[in-house]
């Protein structure tokens, strides 16, 4: 899951990335609305977390621009202002959900998952390639009746795979959803990972399901 904290107050924005960072979702970051509005037109997120007073561009004219150009992807809107007229004005401009400063985490990282469950509807649904499943509600993965292990890169790792079955997958694409903008592709971090997959989930398998696309990337498929 890839999240955009739209956010000028660095302390609050760096804050909400370490706690969404901490329940791994990969997490971008801007901190004017013009900029916010770039990467949500550039990138393909699944939740908006988006402040109303904003430099350059409010928070208010950036989601009714969202809307206008026919992005459908969830926006919380997470600010201090808490009048009844603010709130109308946000959820009717096209915000999905609105929380107000200050705030528990706890209630915050529920809001952010109700709103994921929402903006897909196929979310909860059993992931399967030949033998390999993936339970997104209970995070199991299963090859067979063989119980799988997984960290939680390792996991985010797989389910980005299993969501794109059959797609080539490039490293900068990797990175750019399971982990964020930031990410130096020039490392290879990724080919760690994609590893440690391997040796969990195709290792002593007649059928290998993570093959490497020489020169691109890695693409699972039977």
């Amino acid at each position: 899951m890839r999240i955009l904290v739209v956010e000028d107050e660095k302390k609050v924005s760096n804050f909400l990335r370490q706690v969404l960072e901490e329940e791994q979702y990969a997490v971008d970051q801007a901190f004017e609305g013009e900029e916010g509005l770039g990467l949500a037109e550039a990138y393909d997120y699944d939740l908006i977390i988006l402040d109303l007073m904003l430099p350059k561009k409010g928070g208010i004219n950036l989601l009714q621009d969202l809307r206008m150009k026919g992005c459908k992807t969830p926006v919380l809107v997470l600010t201090a202002k808490d009048a009844v007229a603010d709130k109308v004005m946000a959820l009717d401009s096209g915000g999905d959900d609105y929380l107000t400063k200050p705030f528990s985490i706890e209630e915050f990282l529920a809001r952010v998952r109700a709103l994921l469950r929402r903006g897909k509807s196929d979310q909860g649904r059993i992931l399967q390639v030949v033998d390999l499943t993936l339970n997104p509600a209970t995070r199991e993965v299963y090859r067979d009746k063989r119980k799988i292990e997984l960290t939680n890169k390792e996991y985010a790792l797989l389910e980005y795979f299993m969501r794109n079955a059959g797609r080539v997958l490039t490293r900068s694409m990797i990175a750019e959803h399971v982990w964020n903008i930031d990410f130096d592709t020039e490392t290879n971090v990724i080919d760690v990972y994609v590893t440690y997959l391997r040796n969990k989930i195709d290792k002593g398998e007649a059928c290998r399901l993570i093959q490497t696309v020489r020169g691109v990337g890695y693409m699972l498929k039977a």
